[in-house]
């Protein structure tokens, strides 16, 4: 069998700076810009770099072409791949100086984890560890290792097993995991430990978090930086879950009218939360705007007209007279601590600016006094009236969800407004169809003109034409308009694409055809009846799939070790059919599978989710490497978003027909 041959760089110092994720993706920068100018200029650099999720809040692009200008002084110098990585070093030396020595940016769900430096942040790793200590005391299986000392590396020892990650995903997304899944055990062996970190990126993913940088083998050796940007990730997802209409119906008094309560559904939960704040600062009569979670609470004056104005009992004037801003820090720690927001951050951090965790403390305060009481009918009937349906609200997050997995630039938090530009739909055409969109003709946000955005969906529209999607009577201006029954119906045909295409390059140097929908169907009944049993699915729709007996036949056919049988209900009641669902997704997402479905879907037989389940568990399956030992093979799986022809080398003798994909080795 073929090996894998990454990004490769002559000078062996330089490539040791980033890991082979990190070079794939900067080296998809460098040759998509040198595709479409011809060749890559320093002038190039700004533009590409302020798109790079760890620099895209740090950063202006004046201030990139200033800081690149110290080193260049022609900006029309072409430069080589080498060139590029090396001011892409310095310009990440520069964040890391000017965020004050923490890598992550203050949107900490959009910053990309870097190797560089391997800067840790004793003050944020502190707070984390105190979290930890505090949500899982209660916990059955990890109270035995807690507490944890913050002032040791027993945090990332303690990561190794991939228990902790599950743990805290299912206290920030309570649900995502089904805990039976989990290998728990004092001691495991590579295998089940591999199954846990697999389970568990699966799973950071499937609730919005960024991991295209992270494998199962950084989480294996515990890489402080990437653990540390894992869970902070995690931690942050679990204190903003309030912060949208659906949960806190009040929010709807920060606005004025019809058209603010659009956008406020539309907002990034960060941005909810600091729109929260300026509201009650601006009753308080604090005369600026906090625009940020770092430099505008350094002095802590804020925080002191903040408290003072959603909980007087406890605040009073002496935050407010006092001159100096450690004193004003540490007086609003205390009096935020009487309304039992927990002391994870101290009064050094925020005088530095430290963004997580004054976010994560501007958070805390919202959970436990928002100040948020009167709540206009009104408007409250106009938010309700935008709510998606049930449904919909499901659809809606697994696209997003999806879309945020493949690596993009631009980071989605509402489908419905933010692909209304077309740029983002335009940059996942070219993910999933590279070389689509001619980018010469598009118009990158912000964009003023209407046309433009107009120009940008027709584009979109026609490369969905040439792939074959089902689009008639379908313009451009539909989805400028926010149609959501057409986006929906646009980004359901993407991801089947996605998903049918993926499963095509497996077998490109085979047969080659196209895969259909009714090749997937077959794969899956012959999986299941060779192995003598006689559960079968009729269609995608066939309503006996509620019970989830099928997918977990299918599941312990393609690895016969993952299915736990006395788990397994008969699904003959509801509560039943539930279990086995939660199941079914959990235990896909240990195999490797990346799926962004609910346990409602496989209850519902949602036709589009049972497609994708079981189109991505057959593709786990023929990706399989046969010619290996699984353990090794799986030793290596990585849950990051690879380019998914480098595997095609290694299975380019697997066939759809069972014949070539029905001889599995023993585990």
């Amino acid at each position: 069998m073929s090996s894998f041959v990454g990004v490769l760089v002559s000078d062996q110092e330089l490539q040791s700076q980033f890991t082979q994720v990190e070079l794939r993706t900067l080296k998809s920068k460098y040759v998509s810009e040198r595709t479409q100018s011809g060749r890559v200029t320093v002038a190039n650099l700004p533009a590409i770099f302020k798109k790079l999720k760890i620099f895209s809040e740090l950063f202006t692009e004046d201030e990139i072409k200033d800081a690149l200008a110290e080193s260049y002084q022609d900006m029309d110098e072409e430069i080589d791949f080498e060139s590029f990585l090396r001011a892409h070093l310095n310009l990440q030396a520069r964040a890391i100086a000017k965020d004050g020595g923490s890598k992550s940016s203050s949107s900490f769900l959009k910053a990309a984890t870097t190797t560089v430096h391997h800067a840790i942040n004793e003050s944020e790793k502190a707070s984390y560890v105190a979290h930890i200590n505090n949500s899982l005391a209660e916990d059955n299986f990890m109270g035995q290792f807690l507490p944890i000392d913050p002032q040791s590396d027993a945090l990332f020892d303690l990561a190794k097993d991939g228990v902790l990650l599950c743990k805290l995903i299912n206290i920030a997304v309570p649900g995502t995991i089904d805990e039976r899944a989990i290998n728990t055990k004092r001691v495991l062996n590579p295998w089940e430990r591999n199954e846990n970190h697999t389970l568990g990126l699966n799973s950071a993913k499937a609730i919005g978090c960024t991991v295209v940088n992270i494998g199962t083998q950084d989480l294996i050796e515990g890489r402080p930086h990437l653990v540390l940007g894992l869970i902070s990730q995690v931690i942050k997802i679990q204190l903003l879950a309030d912060l949208n209409l659906k949960k806190t119906p009040q929010l709807v008094e920060l606005v004025e009218d019809d058209k603010d309560v659009e956008e406020l559904i539309s907002l990034a939960p960060e941005k909810v939360l600091l729109k929260w704040m300026n509201f009650h600062l601006k009753k308080a009569g604090y005369e600026k705007q906090v625009t940020n979670f770092s430099s505008d609470l350094k002095d802590g004056e804020a925080y002191a007209y903040l408290l003072n104005a959603l909980a007087p009992e406890v605040a009073g004037p002496s935050a407010l007279t006092t001159s100096d801003p450690t004193e004003r820090a540490s007086l609003v720690l205390e009096q935020a601590e009487k309304l039992d927001c927990k002391r994870y951050l101290t009064p050094k951090d925020i005088v530095e600016g430290s963004p997580n965790l004054n976010l994560a403390f501007v958070a805390q305060i919202f959970q436990h006094r928002n100040g948020l009481t009167t709540v206009d009918s009104q408007k409250m009937s106009f938010a309700e009236m935008m709510t998606d349906d049930a449904e919909t609200s499901r659809e809606e997050r697994c696209f997003r969800l999806w879309i945020n997995s493949l690596g993009i630039a631009t980071y989605v938090n509402n489908v419905f407004e933010d692909v209304r530009n077309g740029w983002v739909l335009l940059e996942v055409l070219d993910k999933v169809s590279p070389g689509s969109v001619n980018w010469k003709l598009a118009t990158k946000p912000p964009i003023k003109m209407p046309f433009r955005k107009v120009e940008n969906c027709n584009q979109v529209i026609q490369i969905g034409k040439d792939l074959n999607f089902s689009l008639v009577n379908v313009a451009g201006n539909d989805i400028v308009q926010g149609n959501k029954k057409l986006l929906l119906a646009f980004l359901w045909q993407l991801m089947r694409f996605n998903m049918l295409q993926l499963l095509k390059n497996l077998r490109s140097h085979s047969q080659g055809k196209e895969i259909t929908d009714a090749d997937i169907l077959n794969w899956a009944n012959n999986k299941v009846k060779r192995s003598g049993r006689t559960s079968e699915m009729e269609s995608f729709k066939d309503k006996n799939l509620s019970n989830g007996v099928f997918f977990l036949e299918l599941l312990s056919v393609v690895e016969p070790r993952v299915v736990n049988w006395s788990l397994v209900t008969k699904g003959e009641t509801d509560e039943d059919k539930k279990m086995n669902a939660t199941y079914i997704i959990s235990v896909a997402r240990k195999l490797g599978c990346s799926i962004f479905l609910l346990p409602e879907d496989i209850l519902e037989v949602n036709q589009k989710m049972i497609l994708i389940l079981t189109a991505s568990i057959m593709y786990w399956s023929l990706k399989k490497p046969e010619e290996n030992h699984p353990r090794e093979a799986m030793a290596m799986t990585s849950v990051e978003n690879e380019n998914e022809t480098d595997v095609v080398d290694d299975v380019s003798n697997l066939a759809i027909d069972d014949t070539a994909s029905e001889n599995p080795s023993t585990p």
